[in-house]
């Protein structure tokens, strides 16, 4: 048996970002509204919109969202991520300013959870 996904009501705080040719809907903001329409074209489609040219460490970092949240239900807070990029590319990359210039546009909290497909972060608005 096929399960028909559930519609979602259009509204004025709901947008649609074209994917390859095929709608997707996210609110107001650019965070979807159906967390299954994620895909890497959605990220691609989603960066161009925002003006963000996608390089190694951006995937990165939005790989590193997404496992996060499958692994623990939630976003990664910011001193989290701080501290694993900091491991991983050490304090002159790994820290919160180069995080944030990485991500314009509300920092790897905001703008990365946006591109991984997540939710917003408890508390924004």
């Amino acid at each position: 048996m096929t399960e028909t996904p559930t519609p979602i009501a259009r509204d004025v705080f709901t947008r649609e970002l074209l994917v390859k040719g095929r709608p997707v809907l996210t609110d107001s903001e650019g965070y979807l509204r159906n967390l299954g329409d994620w895909s890497e074209d959605f990220v691609r489609a989603l960066a161009a919109h925002e003006e963000l040219k996608l390089g190694d460490e951006h995937w990165a970092i939005i790989r590193y969202l997404r496992e996060y949240y499958a692994e623990h239900g939630v976003q990664a807070q910011v001193r989290v991520m701080i501290k694993h990029f900091t491991e991983l590319w050490g304090p002159e990359r790994g820290n919160n300013h180069y995080l944030h210039e990485l991500f314009p546009r509300g920092g790897p909290q905001k703008q990365g959870n946006r591109l991984a497909g997540l939710l917003r972060t408890k508390g924004e608005h």
